[in-house]
């Protein structure tokens, strides 16, 4: 065939980056001159275009004119983002950058995948109990490990909530991101979407503890050698959500992790069947290579048969990818 048709049947996706005014008009109107508006005119898939050009051009009634046309007929754009530009003048028109222009990629990719039609709600990141208005309890988690679930989760199709604490991750492209500070915070988040979720992975690393009286004003040292700090339990997210679950039957799957320092996989069964958990994701945060404020992990999964899958040395990213293909499995076993 001509190389055209060839390579409009040949792609599950066609990306036109950048897409300059010109070509935003051709698409519009149907030319069809050169190859890509020829490839793009006989393509049957999804087409994601992403825009570059100068801010006056964007914003001229022509351009926005056939930005709304090719909107209606189904295409989806990725920016243009805010920046200077190469005239010299900041407005939006910039192309966006590789990385968020791949996860509007991988958005469209995956929205027909196993997951598509089903939502999944992800934890991720520390919290943080104030002393007082400077000062708080809380731990170095990174939001790494549930961001990167919330990522894998979009790419198999998922309708994907994210529940983080203080990070200062991107937010995945499609995903809905609920930003908390306190463990209350995050469990009155949680409760509000679980009911709704057809699986919850709850990767964030909750305070146990809160001050018994958070300070209005900074505490001061005033002389004192020692200061006494009374704590109290932070409300327990999982099992609120296992006694919600016996009311509303959701999530279907639940995940829990479980970051240990000894007795990693007797410690993540217990927690397993107290917490009525599926599936448990454990790992031994003293270990230099795994756990908190790193890129990779070294996870132990346990499973509701009791079951025990020891994963090597690996990214953050393929922890997630392997989770996320068990709870696949799970939904489709009921």
């Amino acid at each position: 065939p001509l190389l055209h048709i060839r390579l409009s049947t040949e792609a599950h996706l066609l990306v036109i980056a950048p897409a300059t005014a010109d070509t935003l008009a051709r698409l519009a109107h149907g030319r069809a001159d050169n190859l890509l508006t020829l490839t793009a005119l006989a393509f049957r898939g999804p087409l994601l275009v992403a825009p570059a050009m100068d801010v006056a051009m964007w914003e001229h009634p022509a351009t926005q004119a056939n930005v709304a046309l090719l909107k209606e007929r189904g295409l989806t754009f990725a920016g243009p983002a805010y920046g200077r530009m190469a005239s010299g003048l900041v407005g939006q028109g910039r192309l966006l950058e590789a990385t968020e222009l791949l996860g509007h990629i991988r958005y469209q990719m995956g929205r027909d995948g196993p997951l598509s039609n089903r939502h999944v709600v992800v934890t991720a990141g520390p919290t943080r109990e104030h002393l007082d208005p400077i000062r708080f309890i809380s731990n170095p988690s990174s939001g790494r490990q549930g961001f990167a679930l919330a990522q894998a989760a979009l790419d198999l199709g998922a309708q994907v909530t994210l529940i983080t604490g203080p990070v200062t991750l991107p937010t995945p492209i499609g995903a809905e991101r609920v930003d908390v500070t306190t463990a209350q915070e995050m469990l009155e988040a949680v409760l509000a979407v679980a009911p709704q979720a057809d699986a919850l992975l709850m990767a964030a690393a909750v305070a146990d503890f809160r001050p018994t009286v958070q300070a209005t004003r900074k505490i001061k040292k005033a002389g004192d050698e020692t200061l006494s700090l009374p704590l109290e339990r932070t409300p327990d997210i999982l099992q609120a959500v296992a006694e919600q679950r016996m009311v509303t039957g959701r999530p279907q799957i639940v995940v829990g992790f479980a970051a240990e320092t000894e007795e990693v996989v007797a410690r993540a069964r217990e927690k397993l069947e107290r917490k009525r958990l599926d599936l448990i994701a454990a790992n031994d945060v003293s270990a230099p290579d795994a756990g908190f404020a790193v890129e990779t992990n070294r996870v132990i999964l346990v499973d509701r048969n009791q079951g025990v899958q020891t994963l090597p040395l690996l990214s953050k990213g393929q922890v997630a990818e392997i989770i996320l293909g068990r709870v696949v499995e799970m939904l489709r076993e009921g």
